[in-house]
């Protein structure tokens, strides 16, 4: 099946317009798509880079805060190893610290293995103090000697938020001192110097979460306040150092980054909502999307336009293929597309050309009728002067079928050539076709000239009538014997002069003149001299046969003024 036949089944059947518009849609939406696919690519990676920067970011808060307690811790060892202490001397050792503490908002208090403190920096030696807001760390400390960090409590006196850093002391300092344990306290508000915000994205915040997950400080647009409760859920999936995890479900959508600090169980947290972290590349993704929708409306619009600009060109052409169809002329219609003007040239031509046609082939048939009605007054003429000679039915049939045979081949070549004539030596091969056993002994001795199609016609009859005379009584009808058919213009560079054609035998039986005049007479004479206007002489020799025509060679050649050469180009 053609392709033709397959296209309207997959496509339907409608305006240019439609085709148009389809077409820009085609080309715009998988590049929409495309642009579509690359932004989802590239928001989901911009998603992992800043997982991996809010974890960071946390790490580095983490940092901060592990080196300020190592400082205090520090500090405690520093002051644990003081004269007074060991001298078990509370007063020198409270009035030491409360001067080297003076400028750091740091307290030192030391307390007995139940939890008395017996000194507190933030009040005057002697005062009286209540046991320690944190046992629970200082039993830990104590019981593994190593150095605690306590969650956030209110200090009553201090009258704020704290939380302590409880180092135990040795034997031999407990002893001598009475204390068994110096704790630093400091205020919970006063590690908010450690937070920043500074290059975070709007509405994110930073925060420092205790062992039980309150809220140590916090900075940000969260507005969280100390000693509140973080999310439960939220503190629950921070398992592990340090790590990142996606509210999801929230609205707005979050990202939190943690970091476990060194030596405790606090962790310091930045979080806020992905959209504003996202802010740059979600506007750009707009811009996008709006953009390729934009590109698409106007892609089909330009269809559309083109589409109208089409359309009258195609209709124009279209009527002139109905006019033509209708055999009218029509002029070219001037379009803006040149392949449009293209076609309707082309169009016009064809109209042009499609009318000659028509005017040639009436000429051709009338020149066809003409040359039919001559060629059947021939056959007419023929069978008269046969029906007249031939004693038998069987006798004429015989005559007339080989003559018609021999005029047939005439028309025949002729047709091959679409009439516009034949080469003089063509026409002699093809008259001596039927006599095949004696064709190779006819001799051809000429410069080839084209025969006008009266010409051919004529000279096939005088041809095959020579031809039958020499096969039956002459040169041709023993093996030894052939013909020399030759041909000469008096004066070559003269159309009107004379051509001289010969037909001479040879070789043959000596040649007798007929006692009647018989049909094969009457052509190669009277027919030859009145179809050339020219005149034939014939001998009766003892070498053999002998005829000869001259006659104006314009009689026998065609020329280049004829009308069917003109028809047929």
């Amino acid at each position: 099946m053609s392709k033709e036949g397959v296209v309207p089944r997959f496509l339907p059947t409608a305006s240019i317009g439609v085709y148009l518009i389809a077409l820009s849609a085609v080309v715009a939406i998988p590049l929409i798509a495309f642009v579509l696919f690359l932004m989802i690519e590239l928001e989901s990676r911009d998603r992992e880079l800043l997982a991996a920067s809010t974890a960071e970011d946390a790490q580095m808060v983490a940092r901060s805060v592990d080196r300020a307690l190592q400082d205090m811790t520090t500090t405690l060892r520093v002051l644990a190893g003081s004269p007074e202490l060991e001298q078990g001397d509370l007063r020198a050792f409270h009035n030491r610290s409360q001067d080297s503490l003076r400028s750091n908002s740091l307290y030192v208090i030391a307390v007995d293995a139940n939890g008395q403190q017996l000194l507190n920096t933030r009040v005057p030696f002697g005062t009286p103090l209540p046991p320690t807001s944190s046992p629970s760390t200082l039993r830990a400390a104590l019981e593994s000697e190593v150095t605690q960090i306590s969650n956030v409590f209110f200090g009553p006196t201090s009258g704020r938020f704290v939380f302590n850093v409880v180092m135990p002391l040795s034997e031999e300092k407990a002893a001598s001192s009475g204390a068994h344990a110096l704790i630093m306290t400091q205020d919970a508000e006063d590690l908010q110097r450690l937070l920043s915000t500074e290059g975070m994205p709007p509405g994110w915040s930073v925060a420092i979460l205790d062992g039980d997950g309150a809220i140590v400080t916090a900075l940000g647009e969260s507005n969280a306040s100390s000693i509140t409760d973080f999310s439960e859920e939220t503190v629950r999936l921070m398992s592990g150092v340090n790590g990142t995890i996606e509210d999801v479900g929230g609205e707005p959508e979050e990202i939190y980054g943690y970091a476990q600090i060194v030596g405790s169980q606090w962790k310091a947290v930045v979080w806020g909502p992905i959209s504003t972290a996202q802010a740059a590349i979600l506007h750009t993704s707009r811009q996008l999307i709006v953009g390729s929708i934009l590109f698409l409306a106007i892609g089909m619009l330009c269809g559309y336009l083109i589409a109208r600009q089409l359309r009258l060109p195609i209709r124009q052409i279209a009527e002139m293929a109905e006019r033509i169809g209708r055999g009218e002329i029509v002029p070219p219609v001037e379009t803006r597309i040149r392949e449009v003007s293209q076609i309707s040239v082309a169009l016009s031509n064809a109209s042009f050309d499609r009318s000659q046609a028509e005017d040639k082939m009436h000429l051709i048939l009338h020149e066809l009728v003409h040359r039919t009605k001559n060629i059947l007054t021939l056959v007419q003429a023929m069978m008269r002067q046969l029906g007249r000679q031939e004693a038998t039915m069987e006798e004429f049939q015989k005559a007339i079928s080989t003559r018609l045979q021999g005029l047939g081949r005439s028309i025949e070549v002729l047709a091959s050539e679409q009439w516009v004539g034949v080469p003089l030596k063509r026409l002699v091969r093809i008259q001596l076709e039927t006599f095949a056993e004696a064709s190779d002994r006819v001799e051809l001795d000429g410069e080839d000239i084209a025969l006008k199609a009266e010409a051919v016609q004529n000279l096939g009859l005088v041809l095959h009538e020579l031809a039958t005379n020499s096969l039956k009584y002459g040169a041709l009808s023993v093996p030894e014997g052939k013909v020399v058919f030759s041909w000469r213009q008096d004066v070559p560079s003269e159309p009107k002069s004379l051509l001289r054609m010969t037909w001479e035998e040879l070789g043959g039986p000596p040649a007798q003149e007929p006692a009647q005049t018989g049909f094969g007479t009457t052509i190669i004479r009277r027919h030859a001299e009145a179809s050339f206007g020219g005149r034939v002489d014939v001998h009766y020799r003892e070498s053999g046969f002998s005829w000869a025509l001259a006659a104006p060679r314009e009689a026998f050649e065609r020329s280049s003024s004829e009308t069917i050469p003109e028809l047929m180009t």
